[in-house]
């Protein structure tokens, strides 16, 4: 059972809850252009799964056919929390090796690019991830966890995921020992030096503090969100591919044949030391940090929302004809849909707004 197709309107009434409890306490986490992005994206994810039948789909199902060493039954209690347990077990590495390899980072970058956190941050998803992440979960099908009941934990994760996207949630006492929750989570999400690469943990927090990658959230430390080095664009298909696009050029640009190999197995963030040397990359400076965030007037922020609102209908109406479709259709419904998220992003992006900022920095 898919529980996201029945969480999808819940999702879009707690965002809209979060946002007028913000306003009312004075303390809003949103602004429209990076939510409009992050929720713009997610309606890609979801098309893109739609559109691509996955490897991982066939794999998924030889395994489970063939290769399971057992038989879970769907009926069993004891069977639902060990598969449970399993799947969250897998979803810490994936998520960790998404983190610490440099080719799965490409993908999973998306997630993490928003320098606000809000609800609409966990519907931030890749466009690319279905092509790679299903490697990771393939011990479910070994250990013999049927396609029905991975498919009802699977859902029912991301779900999960959803609320622990806020900064409203203060940290809940003895539940911080073994779950995730708000609190651990910012620390993922977080720039600060002290924590990159901590709190992979999708349901259980113990499996960081069993592997060492746990960090508590000091309160008395402003978070800052987002990526050490910015994408400062609200450009869908450049937030997908920016990663890979900076792998490949590094690629080309080494001199040595095993430094261009190794862009491929590379810990994030690696770069060939004569291509570091000659073409270097700057940080963002925590201590002076600012958000990317280009002016827009009042009038082009409310054409911004209503050709947002348009999008977003046309995306439901293709959800809910999708399963009517030719494949051909489905493919076009895509693109158009690609295309609206494309002119949005070069709208709220601003170019001229940017070089004037960037004029102003230079001359100030």
């Amino acid at each position: 059972m898919n529980i996201i197709t029945y969480a999808t309107p819940f999702f879009l009434l707690a965002i809209l809850l979060e946002l007028a409890w913000g306003w009312f306490r004075k303390n809003n986490t949103y602004r429209l252009n990076d939510s409009v992005n992050s929720l713009s994206l997610g309606m890609l994810r979801t098309l893109s799964q739609i559109m691509f039948i996955g490897i991982g789909a066939v794999v998924f199902a030889k395994v489970e056919n063939e290769w399971a060493i057992f038989s879970f039954d769907k009926s069993l209690a004891l069977h639902w929390i060990v598969a449970i347990l399993i799947y969250d077990f897998c979803y810490y590495w994936f998520h960790r090796i998404s983190h610490e390899r440099q080719f799965f980072w490409g993908s999973h970058v998306v997630h993490h690019q928003s320098e606000d956190y809000n609800l609409s941050t966990a519907l931030r998803q890749t466009g690319t991830g279905l092509f790679t992440t299903w490697i990771f979960f393939v011990p479910c099908f070994l250990l013999g966890i049927p396609l029905y009941m991975y498919i009802t934990i699977s859902t029912g994760h991301l779900v999960y995921q959803f609320w622990i996207h806020t900064q409203h949630i203060p940290k809940l006492g003895f539940l911080e020992w073994f779950l995730v929750t708000p609190s651990n989570h910012r620390v993922h999400h977080a720039q600060n030096a002290r924590y990159i690469d901590k709190n992979y943990g999708g349901l259980f927090i113990i499996w960081d503090r069993i592997f060492g990658t746990f960090a508590e959230e000091d309160e008395s430390e402003d978070i800052i969100y987002g990526l050490r080095t910015a994408l400062n664009s609200w450009n869908p298909l450049w937030a997908n591919v920016h990663v890979f696009v900076g792998m490949f050029r590094d690629a080309c640009r080494a001199e040595s044949y095993r430094d261009k190999w190794a862009m491929l197995f590379s810990r994030t963030g690696w770069r060939p030391s004569d291509v570091a040397r000659k073409y270097p990359i700057e940080k963002t400076d925590l201590a002076n940090f600012h958000k990317y965030n280009p002016t827009l007037s009042s009038k082009v922020k409310v054409m911004v929302f209503l050709y947002y609102m348009l999008m977003l209908g046309f995306f439901m109406w293709l959800m809910a004809n999708v399963g009517s479709m030719s494949y051909l259709y489905q493919v076009g419904g895509g693109l158009i849909l690609t295309l609206f998220a494309l002119v949005l992003g070069v709208v709220m992006n601003n170019r001229n707004s940017n070089k004037a900022i960037l004029k102003k920095g230079n001359t100030g």
